[in-house]
């Protein structure tokens, strides 16, 4: 079941603050990375490249948390649980965005081979001092 995000937690994620993905691997452990992160409405959008660790781990086993905090005021942060789908629909359009929105330009190209990926986020558990 999917849950709306308040306020402070839309503004920490439209905010230019780094998120930590942490997904499930192979074995059962934890894999974090930290990413650039955007937003569709409630749901949390990032992007990697096809066959990298994370994108292989989600496709496996879709349950996410992402651990995003002020960087202003690390105190407030909040944790979204959710589950992941994957799409190139849009890949690259996002990586441009995300780059504009982090480092202020254009998205340098991708080597020849990369395909980019969308990973779309649906919460289902919200946690934490902005939450």
């Amino acid at each position: 079941m999917s849950i709306g995000l308040n306020e402070k937690v839309r503004a920490l994620v439209d905010g230019k603050n780094y998120p930590v993905l942490t997904t499930i691997g192979a074995d059962g452990s934890p894999q974090s990375s930290v990413m650039w992160i955007g937003r569709d409405g409630d749901e949390l959008l990032f992007c990697t490249v096809a066959g990298r660790l994370k994108e292989r781990n989600l496709r496996r086993d879709p349950r996410v948390s992402i651990t995003i905090f002020d960087l202003a005021d690390p105190e407030s942060y909040a944790e979204i649980r959710g589950t992941a789908t994957i799409t190139t629909e849009n890949a690259l359009a996002l990586d441009d965005e995300l780059s504009w929105k982090y480092d202020g330009k254009p998205k340098d190209p991708d080597p020849e081979g990369f395909v980019r990926v969308v990973v779309r986020v649906t919460p289902t558990k919200v946690t934490g001092y902005a939450a």
